[in-house]
């Protein structure tokens, strides 16, 4: 059974964060935003594994995101 997972990357000093959306305890870092792409394969498979062995609930994937719009006040202004 495949199950579709929304990833989120985000530079950082090192190289790259990955997280999964709809289940944020999983979570790795790479150099590379490849590197870290596999990483979180692998983080997320393995956690796929343990979740079954301890008979719990497995997070859904295809969760609704949308982007909403905020007009950010000007420093001077607050």
């Amino acid at each position: 059974m495949l199950s579709n997972f929304t990833a989120k990357y985000r530079k950082i000093s090192s190289g790259y964060m990955g997280q999964i959306l709809e289940w944020p305890e999983v979570v790795t870092e790479g150099k590379t935003l490849e590197e870290c792409r596999e990483m979180l394969e692998d983080a997320l498979k393995e956690m796929i594994l343990a979740y079954i062995q301890l008979k719990k609930e497995i997070p859904q994937g295809r969760v609704l995101y949308e982007p909403i719009t905020v007009e950010m006040p000007v420093a001077a202004e607050i």
